[in-house]
């Protein structure tokens, strides 16, 4: 009796925080312009700090440059509307600036850690950061609204149909390796939920299916694979979830580990190959 009321307390708590979660982000996607900028800059620096707070149990990493550069191109990108030439030229600066770190360090106490250091810091600013930047330049396109609703739609909807079926038929595992508990009915019933939500969207908006149930499938295939990403950085490091700031759900990288590869697929199509 006391497992199952922990249990769900444990559910009531998620889905308290999750309803929150995706109200705020439904107004913040529907007002744009500042307001959503500023909600991007919050999940993405949050989930920066995340993942540098669990890399540097393996990696000796200059935290402190990494989140200034974050905080500065998410700024830059919301608040300045920079171009995407001038982050690409940041990135490379921030690599040079722990290259120059390191340097001084070696020079004063005969050690460095070059390598890990430049890699691991730009690597949180490609993981997250520049997808954070990604959903704003498409927020600011004539279809960025819809485009951006449709994203979280149909990762949300992924998200639960995956996880309803694979708990109660799931027998096939997906990668157990690194996430024991995926399996491959879990895999397929996320792709047809995200499909499904992007019907709706389509429906409701009255706006043409193809984009719409493109960014379906983007974020049924791409954003479980996302997901399982992102488990590889903890299972490495031995730790469950990337923090605690979501009741019910870890940390902030945990909640948004598939809506980063979504966001990347589908600003390159839709600004890249489309544009």
């Amino acid at each position: 009796m006391a497992v199952s009321d922990k249990k769900g307390r444990e559910l009531l708590k998620r889905s308290v925080s999750g309803i929150i979660l995706v109200s705020i982000i439904v107004m913040a996607v529907d007002y744009g312009g500042l307001v959503w900028s500023v909600l991007a800059t919050i999940f993405g620096m949050v989930s920066l700090l995340e993942f540098y707070r669990i890399s540097s149990k393996r990696l000796k990493l200059s935290k402190g440059i990494g989140l200034l550069a974050g905080m500065f191109f998410m700024s830059f990108v919301g608040f300045l509307g920079a171009q995407e030439k001038n982050i690409l030229a940041g990135l490379a600066l921030v690599f040079f600036v722990t290259l120059f770190v390191e340097l001084i360090r070696r020079q004063s106490v005969g050690f460095s850690t070059a390598i890990e250091n430049g890699a691991g810091v730009v690597a949180g600013l490609v993981y997250i950061i520049l997808p954070w930047c990604f959903s704003i330049y498409l927020r600011n396109s004539p279809i960025g609204k819809i485009v951006l609703l449709s994203v979280f739609f149909c990762t949300w909807s992924c998200d639960v149909f995956a996880y309803l079926v694979g708990s109660r038929w799931g027998k096939h595992r997906l990668c157990d390796q690194v996430s024991p508990k995926k399996t491959w009915e879990g895999f397929y019933s996320g792709v047809a939920g995200s499909f499904l939500a992007a019907a709706v969207v389509a429906y409701v908006r009255e706006f043409p299916p193809f984009p719409i149930l493109v960014i379906g499938l983007v974020c049924g295939v791409a954003g479980q694979l996302g997901d399982l990403a992102e488990s590889i950085f903890k299972r490495e490091v031995g730790v469950k979830d990337s923090g605690n700031i979501l009741p019910g759900h870890g940390g902030m990288l945990d909640r948004f580990d598939s809506v980063l590869v979504s966001l990347t697929i589908i600003y390159f199509i839709f600004e890249v190959l489309w544009r």
